[in-house]
């Protein structure tokens, strides 16, 4: 309890001591701005070093402080020129977006109008026989549509053994029905044989699907008579002999041709007219072949 009696005082008195103290030097600050002021109106050439002084210190500061604001008024324009940039950058992106959208929708319209025409100058190929459009719906797995699935069954008229055609020419046979859909199978799967025929000497041969040679886009052409005058490059068409394909439908062009190792028969390949690797619409003929029996 002393001890806090007697620290009173003393703090009291420094803090007296300490105010007094800063009370004489503002006055002797402010003695000498007057005393500066007086000399500068009674004598001018007195007051010429304190302006160097104060130009020498003054300037430099004033200077620097305008190079700061020149500086940050810079940025300030950069930054609100960047803001600007952006905002145009990504509006030209959202117009880029949009035009590419259109741009791809353009594509996609003209490959189906191609594939339209085809389909149309395909059936006008074939205006004896009456047709139904389908589009490709499934396929089975692999790069090629040995199988499918088109959205037409027997509610549309469709039946097991009817022809599919597309592109220039035969695409295969229907081998299933569903009220809704049908099964495909082209001729390139290993299990499809077409009765055909050479177009200019109606030849007979037969088209095995090879779903291995269909990786050079070719498949098998066998059972050519050995004396028969054919030649690499004739149209190869479905024959009329055969019982399930209608006749004359355009299937490829023939090449390889050569001697099998019998001496009895010549065998080739045929590169087919319709692309096995996209299909997306087909024309079913409705139309069995008439077999006499």
């Amino acid at each position: 309890m002393k001890f806090k009696l007697h620290l009173k005082p003393i703090f009291n008195k420094n803090r007296k001591k300490n105010q007094l103290k800063s009370q004489y030097l503002y006055m002797i600050i402010a003695a000498a701005c007057c005393l500066l002021i007086v000399l500068s109106s009674l004598y001018p050439s007195t007051a010429k070093p304190f302006k160097y002084i104060a130009t020498a210190i003054v300037v430099p500061v004033q200077n620097g402080m305008n190079e700061i604001g020149q500086w940050f008024s810079e940025k300030s324009d950069s930054l609100k020129k960047l803001s600007q940039v952006v905002k145009e950058n990504e509006n030209l992106q959202a117009q880029v977006d949009e035009l590419t959208l259109e741009n791809s929708r353009l594509i996609q319209e003209q490959g189906e109008l191609a594939r339209l025409r085809e389909l149309y100058s395909l059936d006008s190929g074939y205006s004896s026989y009456d047709k139904i459009a389908a589009k490709v719906i499934a396929k089975d797995s692999g790069n090629w549509f040995s199988t499918f699935i088109i959205d037409k069954g027997s509610s549309d008229g469709i039946a097991v053994d009817m022809n599919v055609i597309a592109g220039k020419g035969l695409v295969g046979i229907v081998i299933d029905v569903t009220p809704n859909s049908a099964t495909v199978r082209s001729i390139i799967d290993d299990f499809s044989n077409v009765s055909a025929k050479f177009g200019t000497t109606s030849d007979l041969c037969i088209v095995k699907g090879s779903l291995q040679m269909m990786q050079s886009g070719i498949i098998e052409l066998i059972n050519i008579n050995k004396n028969a005058a054919v030649t690499d490059g004739d149209m190869i068409l479905t024959s009329n002999v055969s019982d399930k394909y209608l006749p004359d439908i355009l299937i490829g062009y023939s090449g390889g041709i050569k001697d099998d190792a019998n001496n009895l028969t010549k065998s080739g390949y045929i590169t087919p007219v319709v692309n096995f690797s996209s299909l997306e619409e087909v024309l079913v003929i409705k139309q069995l072949k008439e077999t006499g029996e």
